[in-house]
């Protein structure tokens, strides 16, 4: 699928989606005048309007109040009229709901004493407790991790038959191939899950830190996945050969991604993993559990987020300074919209296999130069799918866990993709295994995956075959 068709793809489900958001106005717009029709009507027959204190009086106080705060007369904003906010809590609950927070959702709408004694909102706390009564916790030790790279966007440039193909057919995952992954995961009953809701770290009776399993509450059926992209930075190599440049702030506020086309135009939109699992939350609320997203994670020798942040490029980069802000600021309005985000190494090193030296050195750098913009993490994916110890549990005897652990890491991920899933806790880490859902993998061990998808009706008929092997 080249970019043009994915283009027309986005359009036409927009474009459908305006079309429900007009048949949903003009609905609107019958119920008014029929509600309009039924009060002249009343009036018409019984000679008296609806009293003035619960018509006229929210509306007047609330032009009164809006002209006072314009002028500048008040610094306080005007309270909206009581239907209306009432209006937006239950709509706000129902949303809450849909992502299985249903404390959230009773708690909100208790938070209004009038619209928690209303009918209309005691029925609602009561669908939503009933509704939490019948979820039922899942294992967190039977919950799988998938991956991905970077989105091939435009296959006709990624399998152009250049030196890079190779690797991007076996190592990437294409626009249209994702999308139809999520989809099927959907189907299947899937939800998404932060890898910080299956343990956290706590403390025992004595003081201790100690690891302990989450409490997922899902509906029968139902069952937790997490997601994770490795190599957010939109590295050098990979311009030109059709994926995003980098990662932008949109202007809903939700982070979006920044594509250069073949004439060099630059255009905005769902280019990468980030933005089009976002617009699939919104369209399927209830494949997020309470607003979960996936985990992001960075190298950094060529900066992040597509921004040239390195110090490496401090006297290369004109605009150095303005990239690290900006880099900043999109980490930010990522983790405000859910995701976490978390280290890969900053040289894309083996971290098992490098001299203890390098490993420290790599380590540093990465503090230095990611960790700066992005804020602490406690998270690292592993480059290669390596590890830094066996199937057993790291103690501090072991120097690169004792010296990852020293920096805040606490969460460690391989890649495994053996079978659905491996997890272990530790008594002060959590590791999981992860499962790379790319050309190679869907090629060569298509029976693996369907637990997840099929592959026969995903794999993207537009790569090159065979796909090479490792």
């Amino acid at each position: 699928m080249d970019i043009d068709d994915y283009r027309k793809r986005v359009a036409k489900r927009r474009k459908k989606r305006a079309f429900q958001n007009l048949l949903l106005i003009i609905a609107l717009i019958l119920v008014l005048c029929l509600t309009v029709f039924a009060i002249f009507t009343l009036i018409k027959h019984t000679g008296k309007a609806a009293p003035v204190s619960s018509v006229t009086e929210n509306s007047f106080a609330f032009a009164t109040s809006s002209q006072a705060w314009e002028s500048g007369e008040t610094d306080v904003p005007p309270s909206l009229p009581a239907v209306e906010t009432a209006k937006d809590l239950l709509a706000e609950a129902e949303q809450l709901a849909l992502q299985y927070d249903y404390d959230g959702a009773i708690k909100l709408i208790q938070s209004d004493e009038s619209l928690a004694s209303s009918p209309e909102g005691l029925e609602k706390i009561s669908q939503y407790q009933s509704t939490k009564d019948t979820l039922v916790r899942i294992n967190p030790e039977e919950v799988t991790h998938v991956f991905f790279h970077s989105l091939i966007m435009d296959t006709s440039k990624a399998f152009d038959g250049d030196s890079r193909q190779n690797g991007y057919n076996q190592m990437m995952t294409t626009a249209s191939e994702f999308i139809k992954i999520m989809e099927s995961m959907y189907e299947k009953g899937y939800v998404l899950v932060r890898l910080h809701d299956l343990a956290y770290e706590t403390t025992d009776d004595q003081g201790n830190p100690v690891f302990v399993y989450g409490d997922i509450m899902l509906p029968p059926g139902k069952k937790a996945f997490v997601l994770s992209q490795d190599d957010v930075c939109y590295y050098e190599y990979m311009e030109g050969d059709g994926f995003a440049s980098r990662i932008v702030i949109g202007e809903d506020g939700y982070p979006t991604c920044e594509m250069k086309l073949e004439d060099g135009t630059v255009v905005t939109g769902d280019y990468d993993l980030v933005p089009i699992l976002e617009r699939f939350i919104q369209e399927h609320p209830d494949f997020s559990y309470k607003g979960a997203r996936g985990v992001l994670a960075f190298t950094g020798y060529n900066g992040i987020l597509g921004y040239r942040t390195d110090e490496s490029y401090k006297d290369t980069n004109p605009t150095y300074e303005e990239d690290r802000k900006q880099a900043a600021q999109v980490a930010q309005c990522l983790k405000e919209h859910g995701w976490e985000l978390a280290s890969h190494s900053w040289g894309h090193r083996n971290m098992g296999s490098i001299s203890m030296e390098h490993f420290r050195l790599d380590c540093d750098k990465w503090e230095a130069n990611v960790e700066t913009l992005i804020g602490p993490t406690d998270i690292i994916l592993f480059p290669f799918g390596s590890d830094i110890g066996s199937w057993k549990p790291y103690t501090d005897d072991n120097e690169r866990f004792a010296y990852l652990k020293s920096l805040g890491f606490r969460y460690f991920c391989n890649v495994d993709a053996s079978k659905p899933y491996w997890v272990q806790m530790g008594q002060d880490h959590f590791r999981q295994g992860r499962r790379n859902l790319d050309g190679y993998r869907m090629y060569y061990n298509p029976d693996s995956l369907t637990d997840l998808f099929d592959v026969s009706q995903v794999f993207d008929p537009s790569r090159p075959l065979p796909v090479p092997p490792m």
